[in-house]
């Protein structure tokens, strides 16, 4: 089969399309043809291993998994012995999680991490929800507590986790400010924003007022400015930091940092996001998307040959939303 793989951490151009041998479904799993794969922040952070501490994690010298690639979507080709709930044929979506491998033809993918596709949804749009969604759902639930009546603010609400957190923020019943540039505006508005804050003209910590949750998804602000623009016990939830651009040892790790170690010693809650993979969550995207309540955003689509140019424009465009593979 056809697959991007890496032997090296560098630039876009480690990446290289090559033919390898399709993998094979264990007790657990199920095997994909994938229809269409999605970019995140996480893939082009693993091509370059960056930030550099990063690589204690991902592998040295190289990545341990050698195809890239997380969010997917697809038909069951077959199904490993111990698997009920999937057959061949089945429409389905995922987040392979830190195994990676979803820049192919075929994937496996242990059935836990699989759920039926959307049903109104493209594998395109399919694709682009798991990694992003998940995200912004453990973010604003798990993590932020949200309630109904309550002010959420998003900085970075153009990002593809944004155009879904401030979708699903609504859907939780509450008031909502978007962060983002000039011309994301409308976008941001269209999805249903209540407030929009252009970054370019102002700042929103201290223009915007206070919110109840603050969920920053850049990481272009310290500790004490989003603490500006929470109540007096507000919940801050850190999520990486989609402005960095790489070249340093720790990146967006300082700011996670800095978070875990004040969170003690504030009346405001200081919380920071790790979003793991799981079907019940994938199960609660799939509901709001057939019931037309979200609606994934995609800004560009590529052949799986070009990853390495999709890739680059990931890091270095500031896409609206998702940017998407289709195979």
């Amino acid at each position: 089969m056809r697959a991007i793989v890496q032997d090296r951490y560098g630039p876009p151009e480690a990446l290289r399309l090559a033919d390898v041998d399709p993998p094979v479904p264990a007790a657990d799993e199920v095997l994909v043809r994938v229809e269409a794969a999605a970019l995140n922040a996480y893939d082009w952070h693993i091509v370059r291993g960056d930030p550099r501490l990063a690589r204690l994690a991902f592998g040295r010298p190289a990545p341990r998994a050698r195809i890239r690639g997380r969010d997917f979507a697809g038909r069951v080709e077959a199904v490993g012995a111990d698997v009920r709930e999937l057959r061949p044929d089945d429409a389905v979506f995922g987040d392979l999680g830190d195994a990676s491998g979803a820049f192919a033809e075929y994937v496996c993918v242990p059935a836990a991490l699989v759920a039926p596709k959307p049903a109104n949804l493209t594998p395109p749009q399919a694709a682009a929800l798991p990694l992003a969604g998940v995200t912004a759902l453990t973010g604003l639930c798990d993590v932020g507590q949200l309630e109904p009546g309550q002010r959420v603010l998003v900085n970075g609400a153009s990002g593809g986790v944004g155009t879904l957190a401030v979708q699903l923020a609504k859907v939780l019943g509450a008031t909502v400010t978007g962060v983002c540039r000039t011309r994301n505006v409308d976008l941001v508005r269209s999805l249903g924003a209540d407030h929009v804050v252009d970054y370019t003209r102002d700042d929103f910590t201290r223009t915007a007022g206070r919110h109840d949750l603050v969920f920053d998804l850049v990481g272009n602000r310290s500790l004490t400015a989003l603490r500006r623009a929470l109540t007096p016990t507000g919940t801050l939830v850190l999520s990486g930091g989609g402005v960095y651009r790489g070249g340093s040892l720790l990146g967006p790790v300082r700011l996670l940092t800095q978070g875990r170690l004040i969170a003690p010693f504030v009346r405001q809650r200081i919380r920071v996001l790790t979003a793991t993979p799981s079907r019940a969550h994938l199960d609660t995207l799939r509901a709001h998307a057939e019931a037309g309540r979200v609606t994934p955003v995609i800004d560009r689509s590529y052949p799986l040959a070009e990853v390495p140019q999709a890739i680059r424009y990931l890091e270095s465009e500031h896409p609206r939303a998702k940017v998407v593979i289709a195979i």
